[in-house]
């Protein structure tokens, strides 16, 4: 059975070069892109795009719709079906317009790669997603190893993305001269470091204890004055595997290059918090922990303002529809307190202050904010 097509093999690398090089998707898309593409074609037996039919785009919508996740046996999310289908209606649009395609491909037909508007809205609703407190998160390194060096780095990677909010893409590829330890502070440069939309920023380290900041201070004083690494060596490197008396490949120290995934760092935190029989907070969920600790200690716009900024965010909107939530339990405490006579009923509020520091950012992002 034949398993690709010539024809299409040479217009998908086409279309993946255009993705990357005009539109500037990273890998992670063009692998989405590359998967949904790949899923139309097995179920179309690999017959050529030219081919293509808006009674195509319908049947394939109702075969995915079948679908099992391989790993949990269900169906496939509202949300996997809506990407996918979302990555095919723009191939197929852009192919319509390409030498070979025009009078072959009708591009309102990509149309019918549409899911209704109630899955839609259920493909994209926003839900509510664990956010670990500081006091959750400080229980947890606290109640970690750290007598093998492996166990060191462990500990001291979880206190280091409290300590800055990075993402795990960035902790995975920072090097021992980002951070300065005299300054309080870690630079992501983007030349080096895997940041969100290559950003380039300076992260001062948040009020979170100096607890914390002690076990980062002394992972990184331990690699530099007795491991000796220099200031093009990992901060948190890669473990080192060898083969062990059974035969089998064993864990046995850390080895001086950086983890190419960051697959690893986030077994280091759900290990870690099993371990204390908490959920599985990832790397980023620490960094709505964070705003939520921003909110409750900044007093005026310029100091959110400089947390925001801190977070590596342009504006301080990004902060507030992205992070911002107000979680559930103190959404309740709110709303009932609303209800409660205040002691200054006839001081009206005054929100002048904020109202000025949002008008300022929306004049300065007219378009959409990223996070």
């Amino acid at each position: 059975m034949r398993n690709y097509h010539p024809d299409n093999e040479r217009i998908k690398r086409k279309y993946f070069t255009f993705m990357k090089e005009a539109r500037r998707q990273n890998e992670a898309s063009i692998d989405a892109i590359a998967k949904a593409l790949n899923r139309f074609e097995t179920y179309g037996k690999f017959r050529d795009f030219k081919s293509f039919h808006f009674n195509q785009a319908v049947g394939f919508k109702k075969h995915l719709a079948k679908q099992e996740n391989k790993q949990t046996g269900k169906k496939l999310s509202k949300a996997t079906l809506n990407s996918t289908l979302q990555h095919l209606k723009a191939f197929f649009q852009w192919l319509s317009r390409e030498k070979g395609y025009i009078s072959r491909i009708n591009y309102y037909d990509a149309e019918y790669f549409n899911l209704s508007e109630k899955e839609v809205r259920i493909a994209t609703a926003k839900r509510s997603r664990p956010v670990p407190t500081i006091q959750q998160i400080i229980h947890t390194i606290a109640s970690m190893p750290a007598d093998t060096v492996l166990e060191k780095r462990n500990r001291a990677l979880i206190a280091f993305t409290l300590l800055t909010g990075a993402r795990d893409s960035a902790i995975a590829s920072f090097k021992l001269k980002h951070v300065d330890l005299g300054a309080n502070s870690v630079f992501q440069d983007a030349r080096e470091v895997r940041t969100k939309f290559s950003k380039t920023f300076t992260t001062y380290f948040f009020p979170v204890g100096d607890e914390i900041f002690a076990i980062v201070n002394d992972w990184v004083l331990y690699l530099r004055n007795e491991l000796h690494w220099g200031n093009d060596d990992p901060l948190f490197p890669k473990t080192e595997v060898k083969q062990g008396k059974n035969r089998t490949f064993e864990p046995v120290g850390i080895k001086q290059e950086h983890w190419k995934t960051t697959s690893p760092i986030r077994k280091i935190f759900k290990d870690a918090f099993e371990a204390v029989d908490l959920p599985n907070f990832n790397p980023h969920s620490f960094r709505k922990t964070l705003v939520e600790l921003g909110e409750n200690v900044c007093r005026t716009a310029e100091e959110f303002k400089a947390w925001s900024q801190n977070m590596g965010h342009e504006g301080v909107l990004t902060t507030f529809y992205s992070y911002g939530e107000v979680p559930s339990g103190r959404q309740a405490e709110i709303i009932k307190q609303l209800g409660l006579p205040r002691e200054s009923e006839n001081q009206p509020f005054d929100p002048s202050e904020i109202a000025k520091a949002v008008a300022l950012e929306m004049k300065k992002q007219e378009v959409g904010w990223g996070v």
